[in-house]
């Protein structure tokens, strides 16, 4: 890894999912005589809980061409109508 020119340094993807860094977490140094350990900070910011963060990241990510009647139905173990939209 290499830090970039404005001091950043890409936390690998399965590191962020191991200690469940999510977009926004705030972060915190520990620093040592020759190492720094980071974590998440303490407390988050007021705001967005990591629930509300996840529901952000996924909003608008689904794609298809159910209704909502039909996609309740599936979930309810309904058949679905065959009402599609366009």
């Amino acid at each position: 890894m290499q830090i970039t020119t404005k001091g950043q340094v890409t936390i690998p993807q399965d590191i962020r999912n191991r200690l469940g860094f999510l977009p926004h977490t705030e972060v915190e140094f520990e620093l040592g005589k020759d190492h720094a350990r980071i974590r998440k900070a303490k407390r988050q910011p007021a705001g967005l809980t990591r629930g509300q963060i996840a529901v952000q990241l996924l909003r608008g990510s689904a794609r298809t061409r159910m209704t909502t009647d039909e996609i309740l139905a599936l979930t309810r173990g309904e058949a679905p109508k065959t009402k599609r939209r366009k």
